[in-house]
Protein backbone atom coordinates (compact mmCIF):
# COMPACT_ATOMS: atom_id res chain seq x y z
CA UNK A 1 0.00 0.00 0.00
CA UNK A 2 1.35 3.46 -0.94
CA UNK A 3 0.79 6.40 1.38
CA UNK A 4 0.65 9.98 0.16
CA UNK A 5 3.73 12.04 0.95
CA UNK A 6 1.84 14.08 3.55
CA UNK A 7 0.80 10.91 5.39
CA UNK A 8 3.87 8.74 5.18
CA UNK A 9 4.52 6.43 8.15
CA UNK A 10 8.10 5.93 6.92
CA UNK A 11 8.82 9.42 8.29
CA UNK A 12 9.27 7.56 11.58
CA UNK A 13 12.60 6.34 10.21
CA UNK A 14 13.66 9.92 9.53
CA UNK A 15 12.63 10.97 13.02
CA UNK A 16 14.61 8.12 14.56
CA UNK A 17 17.67 9.26 12.60
CA UNK A 18 17.17 12.85 13.74
CA UNK A 19 16.86 11.79 17.38
CA UNK A 20 20.00 9.66 17.17
CA UNK A 21 21.95 12.57 15.66
CA UNK A 22 20.62 14.97 18.29
CA UNK A 23 21.65 12.66 21.11
CA UNK A 24 25.14 12.23 19.65
CA UNK A 25 25.49 15.98 19.13
CA UNK A 26 24.32 16.73 22.68
CA UNK A 27 26.79 14.19 24.06
CA UNK A 28 29.60 15.75 22.04
CA UNK A 29 28.76 19.26 23.21
CA UNK A 30 28.45 18.29 26.87
CA UNK A 31 31.72 16.31 26.81
CA UNK A 32 33.57 19.13 25.06
CA UNK A 33 32.19 21.70 27.48
CA UNK A 34 33.24 19.55 30.45
CA UNK A 35 36.85 19.13 29.35
CA UNK A 36 37.18 22.61 27.88
CA UNK A 37 37.17 23.74 31.51
CA UNK A 38 40.12 21.46 32.37
CA UNK A 39 43.43 23.19 31.69
CA UNK A 40 46.24 20.93 30.49
CA UNK A 41 49.44 20.73 32.52
CA UNK A 42 51.49 21.70 29.46
CA UNK A 43 49.70 25.02 29.07
CA UNK A 44 49.89 24.67 25.27
CA UNK A 45 47.06 26.12 23.23
CA UNK A 46 45.33 24.17 20.50
CA UNK A 47 47.28 26.11 17.89
CA UNK A 48 50.61 25.49 19.59
CA UNK A 49 49.87 21.80 20.04
CA UNK A 50 48.86 21.44 16.39
CA UNK A 51 51.96 23.21 15.09
CA UNK A 52 54.25 21.16 17.34
CA UNK A 53 52.62 17.85 16.42
CA UNK A 54 52.87 18.65 12.71
CA UNK A 55 56.55 19.62 12.94
CA UNK A 56 57.44 16.49 14.89
CA UNK A 57 55.64 14.45 12.23
CA UNK A 58 57.78 16.10 9.55
CA UNK A 59 54.86 18.05 8.08
CA UNK A 60 55.82 21.64 7.28
CA UNK A 61 53.41 22.62 4.50
CA UNK A 62 50.21 22.74 6.59
CA UNK A 63 48.92 26.09 7.82
CA UNK A 64 47.06 26.33 11.14
CA UNK A 65 44.32 28.95 11.06
CA UNK A 66 41.48 30.13 13.29
CA UNK A 67 37.91 29.68 12.09
CA UNK A 68 34.83 31.16 13.71
CA UNK A 69 32.11 29.04 15.24
CA UNK A 70 31.76 26.26 17.78
CA UNK A 71 33.33 22.86 16.99
CA UNK A 72 33.90 23.87 13.37
CA UNK A 73 37.41 22.40 13.44
CA UNK A 74 38.50 20.58 10.30
CA UNK A 75 41.41 19.79 8.04
CA UNK A 76 41.12 20.88 4.42
CA UNK A 77 43.27 18.60 2.21
CA UNK A 78 42.66 20.78 -0.84
CA UNK A 79 44.93 23.55 0.42
CA UNK A 80 46.73 21.90 3.33
CA UNK A 81 45.00 24.03 5.94
CA UNK A 82 44.11 22.98 9.47
CA UNK A 83 41.36 25.20 10.86
CA UNK A 84 40.65 25.37 14.58
CA UNK A 85 37.51 26.90 16.06
CA UNK A 86 37.45 29.75 18.56
CA UNK A 87 37.15 27.36 21.50
CA UNK A 88 40.17 25.33 20.40
CA UNK A 89 42.64 27.65 18.67
CA UNK A 90 43.64 29.75 21.69
CA UNK A 91 42.53 27.42 24.47
CA UNK A 92 44.92 25.35 26.60
CA UNK A 93 42.22 22.93 27.72
CA UNK A 94 42.38 19.16 27.47
CA UNK A 95 39.49 19.24 25.00
CA UNK A 96 41.23 21.79 22.77
CA UNK A 97 44.47 19.83 22.61
CA UNK A 98 42.59 16.61 21.89
CA UNK A 99 40.66 18.12 19.00
CA UNK A 100 43.73 19.87 17.60
CA UNK A 101 45.60 16.56 17.66
CA UNK A 102 42.70 14.84 15.90
CA UNK A 103 42.85 17.34 13.03
CA UNK A 104 46.60 16.79 12.86
CA UNK A 105 45.76 13.12 12.46
CA UNK A 106 44.01 13.99 9.19
CA UNK A 107 47.08 15.91 8.01
CA UNK A 108 49.20 12.85 8.82
CA UNK A 109 46.78 10.69 6.84
CA UNK A 110 47.18 12.89 3.78
CA UNK A 111 50.95 13.04 4.23
CA UNK A 112 51.07 9.23 4.21
CA UNK A 113 48.47 8.77 1.45
CA UNK A 114 46.03 6.98 3.77
CA UNK A 115 43.69 5.16 1.35
CA UNK A 116 40.30 5.82 3.03
CA UNK A 117 41.07 9.57 3.16
CA UNK A 118 42.02 9.56 -0.52
CA UNK A 119 38.79 7.72 -1.33
CA UNK A 120 36.71 10.13 0.75
CA UNK A 121 38.28 13.15 -0.95
CA UNK A 122 37.59 11.57 -4.36
CA UNK A 123 33.93 10.97 -3.44
CA UNK A 124 33.20 14.54 -2.29
CA UNK A 125 32.17 16.08 -5.66
CA UNK A 126 30.16 12.99 -6.65
CA UNK A 127 28.38 12.85 -3.30
CA UNK A 128 27.61 16.57 -3.40
CA UNK A 129 26.03 16.15 -6.84
CA UNK A 130 24.08 13.06 -5.79
CA UNK A 131 22.75 14.65 -2.59
CA UNK A 132 21.44 17.63 -4.58
CA UNK A 133 19.83 15.56 -7.32
CA UNK A 134 18.43 12.55 -5.49
CA UNK A 135 15.18 14.09 -4.25
CA UNK A 136 13.99 15.77 -7.49
CA UNK A 137 14.86 12.63 -9.46
CA UNK A 138 13.14 10.39 -6.92
CA UNK A 139 10.07 12.65 -6.81
CA UNK A 140 9.78 12.81 -10.59
CA UNK A 141 9.98 9.03 -10.69
CA UNK A 142 7.07 8.82 -8.26
CA UNK A 143 4.99 11.44 -10.08
CA UNK A 144 5.39 9.77 -13.47
CA UNK A 145 5.33 6.22 -12.05
CA UNK A 146 8.67 5.53 -13.77
CA UNK A 147 10.43 2.92 -11.67
CA UNK A 148 13.92 3.26 -13.24
CA UNK A 149 13.95 6.96 -12.38
CA UNK A 150 12.90 6.19 -8.80
CA UNK A 151 15.88 3.88 -8.38
CA UNK A 152 18.25 6.35 -9.99
CA UNK A 153 17.20 8.79 -7.27
CA UNK A 154 17.76 6.15 -4.61
CA UNK A 155 21.19 5.34 -6.06
CA UNK A 156 22.09 9.03 -5.89
CA UNK A 157 21.16 9.10 -2.22
CA UNK A 158 23.01 5.85 -1.55
CA UNK A 159 26.22 7.74 -2.31
CA UNK A 160 25.62 9.68 0.90
CA UNK A 161 25.58 6.46 2.89
CA UNK A 162 28.73 5.25 1.12
CA UNK A 163 30.43 8.54 2.02
CA UNK A 164 29.36 8.20 5.66
CA UNK A 165 30.71 4.65 5.83
CA UNK A 166 34.03 5.66 4.26
CA UNK A 167 34.24 8.54 6.74
CA UNK A 168 34.12 6.23 9.76
CA UNK A 169 37.59 4.64 9.39
CA UNK A 170 39.02 8.07 8.49
CA UNK A 171 37.73 9.62 11.71
CA UNK A 172 38.53 6.66 13.97
CA UNK A 173 42.04 6.42 12.54
CA UNK A 174 42.64 10.17 13.03
CA UNK A 175 41.54 9.89 16.66
CA UNK A 176 43.76 6.84 17.18
CA UNK A 177 46.75 8.73 15.79
CA UNK A 178 45.94 11.73 17.99
CA UNK A 179 45.72 9.69 21.19
CA UNK A 180 48.99 7.87 20.48
CA UNK A 181 50.82 11.14 19.84
CA UNK A 182 49.38 12.86 22.89
CA UNK A 183 50.30 9.93 25.10
CA UNK A 184 53.70 8.95 23.71
CA UNK A 185 55.01 12.51 23.31
CA UNK A 186 53.72 13.70 26.67
CA UNK A 187 51.35 16.44 25.61
CA UNK A 188 48.85 15.25 28.21
CA UNK A 189 49.23 13.47 31.51
CA UNK A 190 47.65 10.01 32.00
CA UNK A 191 44.71 11.60 33.81
CA UNK A 192 44.25 14.18 31.05
CA UNK A 193 44.35 11.44 28.43
CA UNK A 194 41.06 10.13 29.81
CA UNK A 195 39.47 13.51 29.04
CA UNK A 196 40.91 13.66 25.52
CA UNK A 197 39.76 10.11 24.88
CA UNK A 198 36.24 10.96 26.05
CA UNK A 199 36.08 14.03 23.78
CA UNK A 200 37.30 12.16 20.70
CA UNK A 201 35.03 9.19 21.39
CA UNK A 202 32.03 11.52 21.62
CA UNK A 203 33.07 13.18 18.38
CA UNK A 204 33.38 9.80 16.65
CA UNK A 205 29.85 8.89 17.71
CA UNK A 206 28.48 11.87 15.76
CA UNK A 207 29.83 10.24 12.59
CA UNK A 208 28.34 6.89 13.56
CA UNK A 209 24.99 8.63 14.15
CA UNK A 210 25.21 10.30 10.72
CA UNK A 211 25.82 6.91 9.07
CA UNK A 212 22.84 5.37 10.89
CA UNK A 213 20.65 8.31 9.88
CA UNK A 214 21.67 7.91 6.22
CA UNK A 215 20.95 4.18 6.38
CA UNK A 216 17.47 4.79 7.82
CA UNK A 217 16.72 7.33 5.11
CA UNK A 218 17.86 4.88 2.42
CA UNK A 219 15.60 2.20 3.90
CA UNK A 220 12.73 4.70 3.86
CA UNK A 221 13.24 5.46 0.17
CA UNK A 222 13.33 1.74 -0.66
CA UNK A 223 10.10 1.16 1.27
CA UNK A 224 8.38 4.01 -0.58
CA UNK A 225 9.58 2.61 -3.91
CA UNK A 226 8.33 -0.88 -3.03
CA UNK A 227 4.96 0.43 -1.84
CA UNK A 228 4.60 2.45 -5.04
CA UNK A 229 5.23 -0.66 -7.10
CA UNK A 230 2.67 -2.65 -5.11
Amino acid sequence: MYYPMYFDPTYVLVLIGVVICMIASAKMNSTFNKYSRVRSHSGMTGREAAETILRRAGIYDVRVERISGNLTDHYDPRNNTLRLSDGVYGSSSVAAIGIAAHECGHAMQQHEGYAPLVLRSTLVPVVNLGSNLYFPIFLLGLLFSWEPLIYVGIACFALTLVFSLVTLPVEFNASGRALRVLDQQGYLSPEEMDGARAVLSAAAMTYVAAAISSLLQLVRLLIIARNRRD
